[in-house]
């Protein structure tokens, strides 16, 4: 399975939202340098209300393009970065992928630890939107849609057009939960 990255973004700040860049830098137990969420520790503020030496298992944000296709066929219409992801990917079923698949993108590495667990705040973004982005499916089950979380396991520099590769993990596999 192979993709591209359709855009990257990052916020210095806590911000719902992050800023579209020509390139990011990635490093290796940290994340995206000058990102708010960069750290070895948790940098989610209400995560690190709760335990601030967490590992912090989401120091990159990755979601899939046909998402905001999905949500403009929704009437949503909503861009790249907007949804606070670092990395915005088309081509790689970023949901379906296993715990700890290693995805190459440029240069850089980065592990997939689990689902990004939309909140509240994405209402606050455009009414109406998480019940687009969190909703359950035919057999009741909860969908998370918001993209995957990642730790950074390879340093290196990720820009648009760049590709996407994917390296699963040994079976057994490991769904997805929400990190």
């Amino acid at each position: 399975m192979e993709g591209t990255v359709v855009a990257v973004h990052r916020s210095p700040v806590h911000a719902f939202s992050k800023e579209p860049v020509e390139a990011i830098r990635i490093v290796e137990g940290v994340g995206v340098e000058g990102d708010a969420h960069a750290g070895a520790t948790v940098k989610h503020r209400s995560r690190a209300a709760r335990n601030a030496t967490a590992p912090n298992l989401r120091q990159v944000h990755l979601i899939h393009a046909e998402l905001f296709d999905l949500l403009r066929d929704l009437g949503h219409d909503v861009a790249p970065g907007e949804l606070g992801e670092n990395i915005t990917t088309r081509g790689v079923d970023l949901l379906s992928l296993p715990a700890g698949t290693r995805l190459t993108i440029g240069d850089a590495e980065v592990t997939v630890t689990g689902l990004r667990n939309p909140c509240w705040q994405i209402d606050d973004f455009q009414p109406g939107l998480l019940k687009k982005v969190l909703r359950k499916n035919a057999e009741g089950a909860v969908e998370r849609l918001t993209g995957v979380m990642a730790t950074a396991t390879g340093s290196g520099t990720v820009a648009a057009g760049d590709w996407v590769s994917v390296d699963l993990p040994a079976p057994p596999h490991v769904p997805l939960a929400p990190v």
